[in-house]
This record gives C-alpha cells, structure tokens and sequence, in this order.
C-alpha cells in the first residue's frame, strides 16, 4: 500500500516542481498526470480497466454535459445541461458522422433517457463507445438531475487500452498545489484497489502541466 503521509509530500513536491518549470501561457494549463504500469497483461479483457473516479475538486473549470432525453425530462434538462439532444436531434446525428463525431469531441460526459437508448446505441454507440463515453441511463420520469450532473463535473475519467499507461486530466494550473495534489492521491488509490497486485503493478507517476516537462513523484 501506498504510505500516505510520505506520498502525499512527494505529490505535493512534484505538483509544485511542475507547476514552477511550465512556462506563463496565454491560456490556463490543464494539470496531467500519468501513471506507467508493469507486469500487466494487456491482451486479457479484465486488464482493460475503465475507471471513473470521484474527485475532491473539480479537475476543470467547466466539465460539459449532454442529456439526451424527450418530454419533461428534457425541459428540466435545459437549465442544467449544456446540451439537450431529443429523438429528432439523434437521427439528424444519423445521417452526419461528422457532427456526430464533433459531439462526441466536444462533451465530456452523456446522461440519456433509457428508452432512447437503443436509438442511442444505434446512432451514437460507435462514437460514443469508442471514447468511453457510453451515456449514463436513467428513468424517463422521476429522474433528479442535479446531483447526477453535480457528482460528474468532479469525475475523473480513465482506461487502459493498448499501452499500460493510465493518462487522467488531475487539475488546473491556477488550483491550489494542496487542491491538485489530493485529486492526485484520490487517483492513484483507486487506480491500487484496482490492480491485481496493487502498488507492485505501478512503474512510475509523472505530472506534468499540457505544454510544460514531466516531473516524477517518488513513491
């Protein structure tokens, strides 16, 4: 396991190492981290993990999400969603890949109303899919959005696929050191919990800001 007093001044060292080397910009820098994995078999589909981890901060300033979903359900949707797509919007998507591939770029995250998603599925799956950005389902009534929407703008997102390398957007250069790092701890112990062999499974941990070097955090 890792020890938890002496990461997290090793994680709070390597922020500050990161955020010190990367040069001003005229745009905010993302905050990323990298987490390099051994002895991982990655041609056994249980290796190809996919996690989606609760942060204690927000990862960024703005996370946009997109309800796909009809009737009452998309009315209350659209004071709190940045985008509501219905039935007749999804068939549009049907007939141009491009914008459907822009939509998939664009959202960070889909909520979708669950008898629409074999239309869903049908239409938007092979973009969607892809990306692992799948929607969440819920019930066409009764469904409270709010705290839905509210627990995904602090979600990070993360999966194995054909390196052993998990890459997680942790953060923002203008977040506090203290801030980035404990998004950095949640991460790294959900990443253990869900590895065979847990810390013994882990390589390396870099942080880096989007245009600025990596630094290590010694574990």
């Amino acid at each position: 396991m890792l020890n938890g007093a002496i990461i997290m001044s090793n994680i709070t060292e390597a922020v500050a190492e990161a955020k010190k080397l990367a040069k001003d910009r005229k745009f905010t820098e993302t905050v990323e981290l990298a987490i390099n994995l051994k002895n991982i078999d990655l041609k056994k589909p249980e290796n190809r993990i996919k996690l989606e981890i609760p942060l204690p901060h927000s990862p960024s300033k703005k996370v946009k999400i997109a309800v796909i979903a009809e009737g009452d359900l998309a009315l209350r949707s659209k004071e709190i969603a940045d985008l509501v797509i219905n039935k007749d919007d999804l068939e549009r998507y049907a007939t141009d890949k491009k914008a459907a591939k822009d939509l998939g770029k664009t959202y960070d995250f889909f909520i979708a109303q669950a008898d629409l998603m074999p239309t869903v599925g049908k239409i938007l799956g092979p973009v969607l899919g892809v990306s692992g950005k799948m929607p969440q389902v819920v019930p066409p009534t009764g469904a409270d959005l709010e705290p839905i929407i509210g627990r995904l703008q602090n979600v990070c997102k993360m999966r194995l696929r054909q390196n052993p390398v998990f890459f997680a957007k942790i953060g923002t250069k203008d977040m506090t050191n203290e801030d980035i790092s404990e998004n950095i701890e949640s991460v790294l112990k959900a990443v253990e919990e869900k590895l065979e062999k847990g810390r013994d499974n882990i390589r390396s941990i870099y942080v880096k800001t989007t245009m600025g070097p990596p630094v290590k955090i010694e574990i």
